[in-house]
């Protein structure tokens, strides 16, 4: 069995988890699941997010604003979130970016909340987790302005726009996507990124890899995903898992697991 696998970005907040999330966290070690770290959508997630790192050793939290959360984005809010990153078990802002897929929210406001969290990322030396969707040019534009450490998360661009992002030194994560049959741009960037930029995470319980496509995902799914990056990449499957694990914890400062 693979063991060792850390992701990088999951939701066990999510009420698809109600029923057993205590017994689905709990059991996630003993299929070779080392840590998770959840992220946080706006503020009752993010607290959420908070309480689960709490309860569970092998959970670590990112707190922030969703850019289609951004509507709910408020001074005091990002307060708030300020203040759960003083918790050693809060290790990045998260997740926030640009989402252009829906015309709602605003994209101005999207633009002005992103920008208001990477300004708090970089005052606290803090790591993000980056949403980023159908908005690429516009989210490199201010990445520029406002460099930081952190995560494309679930990256489904170019090998070109890939490039480009490690470029400015940040890191790809990729979900259960890189299994589906019509992930040709996913494939090509796993097989070109250099290893030590390379994330594994899931964003369950969406994105469920082949053979558990449309099912709910979980933290061990991982494993699919990882022997998929693994044959791209031409390599042991653990040893793959073994780089993305430690890529994780160097980007989120997490020295114990």
């Amino acid at each position: 069995m693979i063991h060792g696998i850390f992701d990088s970005h999951a939701h066990y907040d999510d009420a698809r988890f109600d029923e057993d999330r205590a017994e689905m966290l709990k059991s996630l070690p003993e299929n070779g699941v080392c840590g998770i770290i959840n992220a946080g959508c706006d503020l009752e997630s993010s607290r959420a997010s908070l309480a689960l790192a709490e309860e569970y050793p092998h959970v670590w939290a990112a707190a922030g604003f969703h850019p289609e959360q951004a509507a709910s984005y408020t001074e005091e809010g990002l307060a708030e979130i300020e203040k759960m990153l003083t918790h050693p078990k809060v290790v990045a802002i998260g997740e926030i970016g640009l989402d252009y897929y829906w015309p709602e929210p605003d994209r101005e406001i999207q633009k002005q909340v992103f920008i208001r969290q990477l300004e708090l990322a970089r005052k606290l030396d803090k790591p993000v987790i980056l949403h980023v969707r159908d908005a690429i040019a516009d989210a490199l534009s201010i990445l520029r302005e406002h460099p930081v450490r952190g995560v494309m998360h679930c990256f489904t661009g170019s090998v070109e726009t890939a490039r480009e992002v490690v470029k400015m030194g940040l890191y790809i994560g990729f979900t259960g996507v890189l299994t589906f049959k019509n992930a040709r741009k996913p494939v090509e960037v796993c097989a070109d990124i250099p290893l030590d930029r390379l994330l594994l995470e899931t964003d369950c319980p969406y994105m469920a890899p082949v053979p558990f496509r449309g099912k709910r995902c979980d933290s061990s799914m991982i494993a699919h995903t990882a022997a998929k990056a693994a044959e791209v990449r031409g390599m042991e499957v653990q040893d793959l898992v073994d780089a993305a694990r430690e890529n994780t914890l160097r980007l989120f400062g997490i020295s114990e697991i």
